[in-house]
C-alpha cells in the first residue's frame, strides 16, 4: 500500500505534538508530550529551555503516536515541522548546544551591541528611527550573548531557530525553510532571503552568513530522515522531511486563508490576526510582514503580545478558587468565566481595557502599558472578564483597519484559531467587535493541519500548497454579527481608539522613570 500519512510535529512552547493526517485533512491520530516545566528562568524574565528537551519530547510524541495503534510508521509518507517562533540555539562545531535555548518570550535586553556605521546610523537619525534601531539591537539574542557571555558566542557555530534545530536532528543537515525566518536574525523580509552582505542587519549583530542554515520555500523537501533519527522516532529512515513554516503561519494555511479577503485571527499566547498578500506591505512601517506558509506569499500580520495569555492572568490573580473548583469537576475554567460573563451586556457596562500588558515594538511602542478604564461600583469579576475579551477583539479591529488600509482590500471573513477559538463567547464577541462572520476551521489543530498541507504538497499528493490547503481545509461552525456589532462599534470609535492616544503621554513618562 501506498504511504499517504502526513505526519505533522508541532514544537510549541507549552508541549510538543505529533499528528496524523490523511490527504483530505482528517486528523487521523494525535500524540502530545507536555514540556515540564516550559521553560526555566535563572533570572527575572529569562526564559530558557535544553534544547534536547524539545528533541526528547519530539520521540516520546512519536513513540506515543504509534502506541496508539492507529496510525503505523510504514504509512507515512512525509514529515514537516512547524514551531514556535523566535527562539534561537547556538551550536559548537559537532553540532551540540553550547547553552540553553532563548525563548520567543524571553525579556532579557543588552545595552552592548556591535556599532553601526556611520552612514546607516546617519540614515535612522534622518528617518527620525536611532529609538528603533537601538531597540532591535538590544532585543537580539545574539547581541546579548555576543555582549555577556563571550566565550559561548566566540565558540558558536551554528545560529537556529528552532525549527531548524528540529530539522538538523531530523535530517542531519543544516538548513530549514524560508517561512519559519522569524526573529532578531539578518533576513531579508521582502527577498525572502538572508540580507545581502552591504545590508545594515550585520552589522547591528554579530551574526555570520556561515552560522545560518540553508533555505528552502515552504513545500520544498529540505532532507530525509535519517538513520539515527529513524532510531530515536521510529519514522522510517529516508521519509522526506518537507519544508514548512512557522505556528502562525502555517496556522493561517490550515485555517484556509489564501484569500486577502480573509483573515486569520489566532488566539494563542499571542493574539494576532493576519492576511496572505502577494506583495510586501507594512502594515506598521518598518515591522515587516513575515513570509507566508504560501510559496513567495507575505503574512500581513499586527500582535498583541500578550494576548490570550491575559486569560490566565485573570485566573490567576481572580480566579484560583474557581480553577479549582473547575479541576474538581473535570471542566475548564475558562468555560466556568465564559457562563458568568455571557450575563453581562455587550460592552460590559462601559468597561474598557487596552490589553498591552507586555510592549511591542512599534505597535503599540516600547513604552505602552495596559489599561482599565470606566469602572463603577456596580462591576464584578464577570464584567472585568469580559471586557478582557472585548479588549483584546478591539485590538484586532483596530490591526485589521491597519491592513485594509496598506493593502486596499475589504476583509470579508474571519477565521478564528488557537486555545482561545474554543470559547463561543469569545468567537462571538470577535464576530461583532470585527463585524464579519468568524468562522471556526473543521480541525482545531490548524497550525499541524498547515504543517501537514505542506508535507502533502512536498510529497506530490496535491499539485501545489494552494491546491492541498483547498482541499484539506474546511469550516464548521460560523459565528454571525449580532446586534452587539452596534455598540462594539460606537465603544471603539469613540472610547477604544482615542483612549491609547490619551494616555500615550502618560505612559511615555512611566518609561522614562523606570528605564
Amino acid at each position: 500500500m501506498t504511504p499517504d500519512v502526513l505526519l505533522a510535529i508541532d514544537a510549541g512552547t507549552q508541549s510538543t505534538r505529533v499528528l496524523a493526517f490523511d490527504p483530505a485533512g482528517t486528523l487521523l491520530d494525535r500524540a502530545r508530550v507536555v514540556h515540564a516545566p516550559p521553560y526555566r528562568s535563572p533570572r527575572p524574565g529569562w526564559a530558557e529551555q535544553d534544547p534536547a528537551m524539545y528533541w526528547e519530547a519530539l520521540c516520546a510524541a512519536c513513540r506515543a503516536l504509534w502506541g496508539n495503534g492507529i496510525v503505523t510508521p510504514d504509512a507515512v509518507a512525509g514529515v514537516a515541522v512547524t514551531a514556535q517562533r523566535g527562539t534561537v540555539i547556538t551550536l559548537g562545531a559537532r553540532g551540540l548546544p553550547l547553552r540553553p535555548a532563548i525563548l520567543w518570550l524571553d525579556q532579557r535586553r543588552t545595552d552592548a551591541a556591535p556599532p553601526v556605521r556611520w552612514w546607516w546610523r546617519l540614515l535612522f537619525t534622518a528617518a527620525g528611527l536611532t529609538g528603533t534601531l537601538a531597540y532591535l539591537q538590544a532585543e537580539a539574542e545574539a547581541n546579548w550573548l555576543w555582549a555577556h557571555q563571550r566565550e559561548v558566542w566566540s565558540a558558536t557555530a551554528r545560529y537556529l531557530l528552532l525549527s531548524g534545530y528540529l530539522t538538523y536532528r531530523l535530517t542531519g543537515l543544516f538548513v530549514d525553510s524560508v517561512a519559519c525566518q522569524v526573529g532578531y536574525i539578518p533576513f531579508d523580509y521582502r527577498r525572502h532571503d538572508w540580507a545581502q552582505p552591504a545590508d545594515w542587519k550585520w552589522q547591528a549583530i554579530p551574526v555570520r552568513r556561515e552560522m545560518l542554515p540553508t533555505l528552502f520555500p515552504p513545500g520544498r523537501p529540505l532532507g530525509e530522515v535519517s538513520a539515527e533519527a529513524a532510531r530515536d522516532t521510529g519514522i522510517p529512515a529516508g521519509r522526506p522531511v518537507i519544508a514548512a513554516a512557522t505556528d502562525k503561519a502555517c496556522e493561517a494555511l490550515g485555517a484556509g486563508c489564501l484569500d486577502p479577503e480573509v483573515a486569520c485571527i489566532g488566539y494563542g499566547t499571542t493574539a494576532t490576526i493576519n492576511v496572505a498578500f502577494p506583495r510586501y506591505v507594512e502594515p506598521i512601517r518598518l515591522i515587516p510582514p513575515y513570509p507566508s506558509a504560501l510559496p513567495g506569499a507575505y503574512n500581513l500580520e499586527v500582535q498583541i503580545y500578550r494576548g490570550f495569555w491575559l486569560v490566565s492572568w485573570f485566573i490567576r490573580e481572580f480566579a484560583v478558587a474557581d480553577a479549582e473548583a473547575a479541576a474538581r469537576e473535570g471542566v475548564a475554567v475558562e468555560a466556568m468565566l465564559d457562563r458568568e460573563a455571557e450575563e453581562v451586556p455587550p460592552g460590559s457596562l462601559g468597561l474598557v481595557v487596552l490589553p498591552y500588558w507586555s510592549p511591542g515594538l512599534r505597535y503599540p511602542g516600547p513604552e505602552a502599558r495596559g489599561a482599565i478604564v470606566g469602572f463603577r461600583s456596580e462591576h464584578g469579576r464577570a464584567h472585568l472578564y469580559r471586557a478582557l475579551l472585548e479588549g483584546l477583539a478591539y485590538g484586532l479591529r483596530h490591526g485589521r483597519e491597519r491592513i485594509e488600509g496598506k493593502t486596499r482590500i475589504a476583509l470579508r471573513e474571519a477565521r478564528v484559531c488557537g486555545g482561545g477559538s474554543k470559547s463561543d463567547l469569545a468567537t462571538q464577541i470577535t464576530a461583532d467587535v470585527l463585524n464579519l462572520p468568524a468562522a471556526r476551521p473543521q480541525v482545531w489543530e490548524t497550525s499541524g493541519l498547515g504543517a501537514a498541507i505542506l508535507a502533502a504538497a512536498g510529497v506530490g499528493l496535491y499539485g501545489s500548497v494552494a491546491d492541498a490547503a483547498r482541499g484539506m481545509t474546511r469550516t464548521a461552525t460560523v459565528f454571525e454579527p449580532t446586534s452587539a456589532a452596534v455598540t462594539y462599534d460606537r465603544l471603539y470609535r469613540t472610547v477604544y481608539r482615542p483612549l491609547f492616544d490619551r494616555l500615550s503621554p502618560l505612559y511615555r513618562n512611566l518609561y522614562r522613570v523606570f528605564h
